[in-house]
């Protein structure tokens, strides 16, 4: 029996993605053109390739033996391409990146138009940071800017890695009138904060995984009164007289700083911005490499600023 496979690499997209939609989204197809290469590798194979009637498309055992064999070609021709684009000495293809706010104004959008002019035939397709760690694992996105509190800082999942931008370090920021108790020791100053009312980010956010860690280490719960996803809204919060907040030093520079007092404390530490991609045979591409190192080298450049 002759496979094709094209059908095969589809198998591997379902099982990668989890679905039909996913699976489209991934190999850049319609929903019914997945659906159609399934059903005549069903008809091909003679065999049941998935578990139907559930939300997530289950495969079975046969379907799961021949998407193995599907990824493995996947792998192959990405390796292909590498090596046609080593032994041309051009880079080209699309590279799907989603970043949030402070990255794309700091790091991405200046990395990006260096590329313009070094990678002419590279294209960078940025997109919104909504799902994307599950967009990663699917295949719909390459690249992924992620920020972290480098002082609990886990490495990724297996099957990611991440590589570390820049640490950017912490700052306490307080509306302009206000102060903390004086003295000299970091302890004391922070316990003043915690009995301040705080504005935080979500749960799982670098803002709010500072003020656990911090929280934890003078025994403290912070008061939290006002909960904000984005720095902008974070500042506007502080300025008004609403709260104290731990920020990361880029997104002060980024923003508005009039009205508010940032103060340096010891031990804050700092906030790592990393790039996550999947790590496999032919991951990243080299054309998401070379995105990668535009992205190492400017923010090498913000660092020594």
């Amino acid at each position: 029996m002759e496979l094709d496979p094209r059908r095969l690499t589809v198998l591997a997209a379902i099982a990668r993605t989890g679905g039909v939609l996913a699976a489209a989204e991934a190999l850049h197809v319609t929903p019914s053109a997945v659906s159609q290469q399934l059903a005549r590798l069903e008809r091909e194979t003679g065999l049941t390739l998935v578990v139907r009637g559930g939300r997530r498309l289950e495969l079975t055992p046969a379907g799961e033996t021949l998407a193995g064999h599907g990824g493995r070609i996947v792998e192959e021709l990405a390796a292909a391409a590498d090596a046609v684009s080593e032994l041309t000495d051009s880079v080209t293809g699309t590279v799907t990146l989603a970043s949030f706010v402070t990255a794309i104004a700091m790091l991405v959008a200046p990395a990006l138009t260096a590329l313009r002019s070094t990678h002419p035939a590279i294209t960078v397709r940025l997109v919104p940071e909504d799902a994307a760690l599950h967009r990663l694992r699917a295949g719909t996105v390459d690249l992924v800017t992620v920020e972290l509190d480098a002082g609990s800082y886990r490495p990724p999942a297996r099957g990611l890695r991440d590589v570390a931008l820049l640490d950017d370090p912490y700052l306490l920021v307080l509306p302009a009138d206000w102060a903390l108790p004086s003295g000299e020791r970091r302890s004391t100053r922070l316990r003043g904060a915690f009995e301040l009312p705080w504005v935080v980010g979500p749960p799982g956010s670098a803002m709010r995984s500072v003020l656990d860690r911090l929280g934890r280490e003078v025994g403290v719960s912070p008061r939290i009164a006002h909960e904000a996803a984005e720095f902008p809204a974070v500042f506007a919060l502080v300025r008004a007289g609403l709260g104290v907040a731990i920020v990361p030093r880029l997104a002060l520079r980024a923003g508005a700083s009039s009205g508010l007092r940032a103060l340096d404390l010891p031990g804050l530490g700092a906030r790592r911005v990393a790039v996550r991609h999947r790590a496999g045979r032919g991951e990243p591409t080299r054309a998401a490499r070379v995105v990668l190192d535009a992205l190492t080298t400017r923010a090498a450049e913000v660092a020594r600023r």
